[in-house]
């Protein structure tokens, strides 16, 4: 088991799939507890309150996928952070690369959710990350730490927020990052925080995580957690991971 076991954040993205019959195997097997750390499942808005209903007395926070960062008005479609707080939410993923992808989400928008978040009272967790171009053209780190610098917002601090770094050239590759870009990667990240920000965030890391490779992944001391995708649609896994 990891040496900082005790803190890891391991969080489980079901993106745009699950069910109730998801929730009731998930509440099985994690029930009778035995993980260290804190547990997230993020379903879709639809069914956060079922989750927090079946998952919260077993300890198993519940989170959201996105929210606008208005808290009310004539957003048709959207969903404001305080509506997903009154529906159990206690935490919210951002700026995931599928969304700034698909939608073109700017970092100013990704910061500006993030402040509506903790207003509604929401811990979010930031995602960062790097495509395969970027790599190819050496400028990997220079966008993953434009993207993390450019949420940093006093409105933060204290709120138990998190980062997490998804190498968009891993995501459902079935194959997670390499060690040394993960190490390397995540003790950037560090450095960068370390030099304009007096609280130290957990970093993740999301990207192909699988329960063959996750003890691994945790192993690493440059890495608080995990943001895990496909794993986390399936009860059996997702509780094998968390119980490492």
């Amino acid at each position: 088991m990891s040496p900082n076991s005790s803190a890891r954040l391991i969080v489980g993205n079901w993106k745009m799939n699950g069910d109730l019959a998801l929730l009731d195997a998930l509440a099985a097997g994690l029930a009778g507890g035995g993980w260290t750390g804190q547990a997230v499942v993020c379903p879709p808005a639809t069914l956060l309150a079922q989750a927090h209903r079946r998952l919260a007395p077993l300890g198993v926070e519940v989170g959201a996928q996105d929210c606008h960062a208005a808290q009310r008005g004539a957003h048709t479609g959207d969903l404001s952070a305080t509506l997903l707080a009154r529906a159990g939410a206690h935490r919210v993923i951002l700026g995931h690369s599928e969304r700034r992808q698909a939608y073109g989400e700017p970092d100013e928008r990704v910061r500006d959710k993030a402040v509506a978040a903790v207003e509604a009272g929401l811990a979010p967790i930031i995602c960062v990350g790097d495509t395969a171009e970027d790599r190819a053209a050496g400028r990997a780190i220079e966008v993953v730490l434009r993207q993390a610098l450019a949420v940093l917002d006093g409105r933060l601090k204290g709120i138990g927020w998190a980062l997490a770094y998804e190498p968009v050239w891993a995501i459902g590759a079935g194959a997670a990052a390499g060690r040394d870009d993960i190490v390397t990667m995540h003790g950037a990240i560090r450095a960068a925080l370390n030099e304009v920000w007096s609280e130290r965030p957990p970093i993740l890391y999301g990207g192909s995580v699988t329960p063959d490779n996750a003890a691994a992944i945790l192993d690493f001391s440059e890495v608080d957690g995990l943001l895990i995708g496909g794993a986390s649609l399936r009860a059996d896994q997702f509780a094998s991971i968390l119980r490492g």
